[in-house]
């Protein structure tokens, strides 16, 4: 994307989230759903499809551009950015990295335009470990016959477009015999149920989805090939990894700015608390997050971008920024006293939502054990 182009996406980006999408924060946390006139703009200006080369109707935005809208989304809900996040992160890039012209022909230019796909990879014994995963893909002439359950699916109750992980390969083949499949979500078989009911991130829905003997057609198979699913799974969710530090960094600037204008305003005993040093020693240290987690999200951009670092930079952003948001919410409801414990507080709300950054697209102790073993093995 040129320079000019970017910087007014950037610009109307902020200006929408700003002035449309703060002022209804309550309303989205009280609905559990992001209004339609905010969804309708969010489409018109691309974001559904920001990611996605031009050619198939996206904007085409790197990571390095990616992580800066991220810092923008983070800044306030994290359904807003949830609404489309899939589309231009885990689930469209399957469709980018691995799909056949045919596939991205088909489906690329429907997610651009306002379409949901959705990521279907998670089960109840196959988190962070896929190894595991039951959900199976049986070819039966020019179809596969697909059958499972799927697990905390995000955007499942919108979704259009399924991108499902199916064994076809043996038990005992591991990740090996993982396969994906491009599963419309029409199709008979396919039965999303009830809303998850979390700690937090209202307006952004998750829930199972099961898949009893759903017949796609052999054209269904990302790729063409079998048991190429775990690689694409793990080169979108890589790159995932350092968009979501990105969202943590914006989510710890909101942070920020609320605190130090609680402190500056907020008196006890006739003076503001931020005169107290305790007081501004907290607000230090998420100043301090804030910046470091901004630099390592664009450096490991930078990196993932050239192609010099596609595996610990990534992690090291994700587990850094993930922990930094949630130490900064935490260090924010302290500021803010027994008001931080009120529900419409907007550190409250934070402090619950920054929690599952530590858990989705692999949990910190995940990423540490990525991190370590790509140390040692560089040893030998």
């Amino acid at each position: 994307m040129e320079a000019a182009d970017f910087k007014a996406v950037l610009d109307a980006v902020r200006h929408l989230i700003r002035e449309d999408v703060v002022p209804r924060e309550d309303e989205i946390e009280e609905t559990d759903t992001i209004p339609e006139d905010i969804r309708r703009k969010a489409a018109a200006m691309g974001l559904f499809g920001y990611t996605i080369p031009e050619e198939y109707g996206g904007l085409g935005a790197n990571l390095y551009e990616d992580v800066q809208l991220a810092f923008e989304f983070g800044y306030t809900t994290p359904a807003f950015r949830s609404m489309f996040g899939t589309n231009n992160g885990i689930a469209g890039k399957v469709l980018v990295n691995a799909g056949t012209e045919e596939q991205r022909k088909h489906w690329l230019p429907r997610l651009a335009e306002g379409a949901v796909a959705s990521f279907a990879l998670t089960e109840a014994e196959a988190g962070s470990d896929p190894s595991g995963l039951t959900t199976r893909a049986v070819r039966e002439g020019d179809s596969y016959v697909i059958s499972g359950a799927k697990r905390f699916i995000t955007n499942a109750p919108l979704a259009d477009l399924f991108v499902v992980f199916a064994r076809t390969g043996e038990e005992k083949s591991g990740t090996k015999g993982i396969s994906v499949f491009l599963v419309e979500a029409g199709l008979p078989g396919v039965t999303v149920g009830p809303k998850d009911h979390k700690m937090g991130q209202a307006g952004a829905w998750t829930a199972e989805v099961f898949f009893d003997e759903v017949r796609v057609p052999a054209a269904a198979l990302v790729g063409g090939a079998e048991g190429v699913g775990f690689g694409t799974a793990m080169k979108s969710l890589v790159r995932g990894r350092v968009h979501i530090a990105a969202l943590c960094v914006g989510m710890a600037e909101r942070i920020l700015q609320e605190s130090v204008a609680y402190a500056a305003g907020n008196r006890q005993g006739g003076r503001p608390i931020g005169e107290f040093q305790l007081v501004q020693a907290m607000l230090a240290e998420i100043q301090t997050g804030v910046l470091a987690g901004r630099a390592m999200v664009l450096e490991a951009a930078r990196a993932y971008d050239s192609g010099a670092d596609r595996r610990v930079a990534p992690s090291a952003a994700k587990l850094f920024c993930s922990e930094m948001v949630s130490k900064a919410a935490d260090h924010a409801v302290q500021i803010h006293g027994g008001m931080g414990y009120m529900r419409g507080t907007v550190v409250e709300r934070c402090y619950r939502d920054a929690r599952l950054f530590r858990i989705y697209e692999g949990t910190s102790e995940i990423q540490k054990l990525i991190i370590g073993k790509a140390l040692l093995k560089d040893t030998k």
